[in-house]
């Protein structure tokens, strides 16, 4: 049995729960899986063993969902679904305010960003988020709470 098949016999449950976790739907995780382990075939040469195969497999795939999701079109307010008493006024408020909030978001210093996007969109445990970067779950929790903080208080500054 070669290194890759061992790879994947020994992490692809792994892989898989966590690329569930990212996506949310199953036929996506899947896909996603794949491309990882194929990525990871690729690329595992490269591999230092500054982390755990898993963690190394798992930043692969959070890599390449994040780049998925940056490619993903934006669907323009007039195709969202609207419910009967949503006025234009509200919509245009709603969607006003989402834009500061992603606009918030996305300028935030690293590693502020990333804790907070695998947090908030990935739905990762701390733990898992502490370990992506090679720190402890109570890191990830207090650089979770101080990039949320952040962005509240630019929103606030805002309004």
């Amino acid at each position: 049995m070669d290194t890759i098949e061992r790879i994947y016999r020994a992490y692809f449950t792994d892989v898989y729960r966590y690329c569930m976790r990212l996506t949310g739907d199953a036929d996506a995780a899947e896909e996603l899986t794949s491309e990882t382990f194929f990525a990871a075939m690729q690329k595992i040469d490269r591999f230092r063993g500054d982390c755990e195969l898993r963690v190394w497999l798992c930043e692969i795939a959070k890599n390449k969902y994040l780049s998925e999701q940056r490619r993903k079109p934006t669907v323009p307010l007039d195709e969202t679904a609207e419910s009967p008493d949503d006025s234009p006024e509200a919509l245009a408020v709603q969607r006003d305010s989402a834009d500061r909030a992603t606009e918030a978001v996305h300028r935030l210093e690293e590693p502020y960003k990333e804790v907070f996007l695998l947090r908030v969109y990935g739905e990762m445990p701390f733990e898992q988020i502490g370990r992506l970067f090679g720190k402890t779950a109570n890191w990830a929790c207090v650089t979770f709470h101080r990039a949320k903080a952040r962005v509240k208080s630019e929103l606030e500054e805002h309004k």
